[in-house]
């Protein structure tokens, strides 16, 4: 966990990959965490996407209560990613304008497991924290250590002192 919040998240961006992954636990993980923020009526801030690990996430979240928002680019509101926005829809014209809505409508961020969206995410709010940009909670759902490599790197990063301990 980067950062901490002294106020209650009431917001949280959950973003994770766009195929359900190959391991039954990824899909598991996904719906527990769904089902703790409708228990604890945290509202869900997403990509949009009907597809992969947040599919049921976003369902889970919406049926428990709970406000749920789906931030997508128009472009891809006409490919295949999209079938059906589950609660509230948020058009923007860029990617850029996705990730800096997402942002600011957040006041924490989970990743599920993923591919290079998902990394490309991580990092953008990493980095950031790191330029004291924000201070919000940045969570990794670690499945099955799916994410153990990454932190393994980012260790190296800070032994080669690219990255400070703080970070």
């Amino acid at each position: 966990m980067v950062g901490s919040s002294s106020h209650q998240i009431r917001n949280i961006y959950v973003f994770g990959g766009s195929s359900p992954g190959k391991e039954k636990e990824f899909l598991e993980s996904a719906n527990h965490l769904s089902q703790v923020l409708a228990e604890r009526k945290i509202h869900l801030v997403y990509g949009g996407g009907s597809l992969g690990l947040i599919e049921g996430v976003s369902i889970t979240v919406f049926l428990g209560g709970s406000q749920v928002l789906g931030v997508i680019p128009k472009a891809l509101t006409k490919g295949d990613f999209i079938e059906k926005i589950i609660g509230e829809e948020l058009q923007v014209s860029t990617m850029s304008d996705r990730m800096n809505a997402m942002f600011n409508l957040a006041d924490a961020f989970i990743a599920l497991p993923g591919g290079l969206g998902t990394l490309a995410k991580i990092f953008h709010i990493y980095s950031w924290a790191q330029l004291h940009i924000h201070h919000k909670s940045i969570g990794l759902l670690n499945v099955n250590g799916f994410y153990d490599n990454l932190l393994s790197f980012l260790d190296q990063a800070m032994e080669q002192k690219f990255l400070t301990s703080s970070a």
